[in-house]
């Protein structure tokens, strides 16, 4: 699990980030002194630009990550991306301005897809079928680790009235990229990936160790190796492993609009709001003091985090269009419920009213989690085959960014200029995610990856990866049968 959280690690969720960049080095005096100290503004589009940044460098990487995904593999891929995110972590920590601050972000953002797809692919293609769900699933749950860590951080620096408030969180993503660089190496690579290199033997090797607890003359791994590979061979015989082979077939085209709606809903939800302006929303409800601020973060942090992992381990052994659907409804409720208690703060001032609009934040954490976090990559990894599965994930990162990149940018502008009728745009967008999970998302739960590989494919591929499987059963059955009877004929002449 040392590959996963590291999704956003780097994204330095609020009200950290009003404290970390609004002072001389990215914002302006205001002219007043609050704590005793000068309060510095800054600007809705450079604020907005400042975190959408992250989004940016990680759009320009996805025409990247799937050929060195399928070059070198998973680990090594995990270690380029790493090795990005380390250069701009040290950029982001020693920025002396606005424009290298800008580019460290853009460094940082241009890393991470490589991380996530290799990391998601890696853990999908090498768990047991039975495990996998759940592998993948606390793969996008475990960024709450993250959060929990730079919230604390956040708390620590909140005070601190030089540059170093913001200094020291930026260094100190460091840490992330620097564990994984000491211990990717460990891990085994994919399988999957190993068969369409002909290292068959190697891939023998892991499967038997994690998949059949070392017993060599397991059946499990014979079919599990012969299904690999006469999936994979259809594949590449069809595919020349090209972006346009993605839109080539109707199967295809159609899991890239999935995708692409996925990577749009898991940005506009409305989470965006919540991970990089929570401080402006506070600061509408009549809470600015930093430290009360910071404390929210924090709770707000480790509520993610238990209800994330608990909805990881159990959302995933529920059928995914259901839940997805639960997930969509859940939040369009909280929604609506939290737009009408913020305005009738800014209507009424009524303390109430504020209360209940923290009370629906928290109660957000659930709604996402149970669909747009649980279930994410596990979906993605099902509903990709394993050529297309590279560029499926930065397909779907391609979207999920690019609308990070907008929600990041307009939310300070929207919040700024219409305040609590900015959310009703968040209502209206997650109905119509309600309708399109309803008649788009396709079921996947309950089977293999090579099974799932055919989905919207005839059911002829799907036969003969079966007929390969079973012929592999039946030459053991075959050999143990003739190895039987040789024992035999030996026990009788010995006689």
């Amino acid at each position: 699990m040392v590959i996963v959280g590291k999704q956003r690690e780097e994204n330095v969720a609020e009200p950290v980030l009003a404290n970390l960049l609004a002072n001389d080095h990215f914002g302006h005096a205001t002219g007043k002194v609050v704590d005793g100290r000068n309060e510095y503004g800054i600007e809705a589009n450079l604020k907005g630009f400042l975190g959408a940044a992250y989004s940016l460098g990680a759009i320009l990487s996805l025409p990247f990550v799937p050929y060195v995904n399928q070059r070198v593999g998973r680990r090594w891929t995990i270690v380029f991306g790493s090795c990005v995110s380390l250069v701009g972590a040290l950029i982001q920590g020693f920025s002396n301005g606005v424009a290298m601050y800008i580019v460290a972000r853009i460094l940082l953002g241009f890393g991470i897809p490589f991380c996530i797809v290799a990391g998601s692919s890696l853990l999908g293609e090498l768990g047991y079928p039975k495990e996998r769900p759940i592998l993948t699933s606390l793969f996008n749950s475990s960024y709450f680790i993250g959060q929990v860590i730079a919230a604390a951080v956040g708390l620590g620096t909140v005070t601190i009235s030089s540059n170093w408030a913001w200094r020291i969180p930026s260094l100190l993503q460091i840490a992330p990229a620097t564990v994984q660089l000491m211990t990717v190496m460990f891990l085994p690579e994919s399988p999957r990936y190993l068969i369409s290199k002909d290292r068959y033997e190697e891939a023998f090797e892991i499967l038997t160790k994690y998949h059949a607890e070392g017993d060599r003359s397991s059946v499990i791994v014979k079919a599990e190796l012969a299904q690999i590979e006469q999936t994979i061979k259809i594949e590449l015989e069809e595919s020349k492993q090209s972006w346009w082979d993605m839109f080539r077939t109707a199967g295809m085209r159609r899991r890239l609009f999935i995708s692409a709606f996925l990577g749009l809903f898991t940005q506009w939800s409305g989470n965006s709001l919540i991970t990089y302006y929570l401080s402006d929303l506070l600061n509408m409800i009549g809470i600015t003091d930093s430290m009360t601020k910071s404390k929210i973060n924090i709770g707000l942090a480790c509520w993610g985090l238990v209800c994330g992992t608990a909805l990881a381990l159990t959302a995933p052994r529920f059928k995914r269009r259901p839940m997805y659907l639960t997930c969509a409804c859940c939040l369009l409720c909280v929604y609506i419920a939290w737009t009408i208690s913020m305005e009738r703060f800014l209507s009424t001032k009524a303390q109430s009213a504020a209360i209940l609009t923290i009370f629906f934040i928290f109660a957000y954490q659930p709604a996402y989690n149970l669909g747009y976090n649980a279930l994410t990559y596990t979906y993605l990894v099902e509903l990709f085959p394993y050529v297309g599965r590279s560029r499926g994930l930065s397909w779907f990162q391609f979207y999920g960014r690019g609308a990070g990149f907008f929600a990041t940018y307009v939310n300070p502008v929207g919040l700024a200029r219409i305040a609590w009728k900015w959310l009703l745009v968040y209502c209206c967008w997650l109905v119509f995610e309600v309708i399109f999970i309803y008649f788009f998302f396709p079921e996947t739960s309950g089977r293999t990856l090579e099974e799932l590989s055919f989905l919207f494919e005839d059911k002829d591929k799907t036969n003969e990866v079966a007929a390969a499987v079973h012929k592999q059963l039946d030459e053991d059955d075959e050999k143990k049968n003739v190895t039987a009877h040789v024992e035999v004929q030996v026990a009788k002449n010995a006689v």
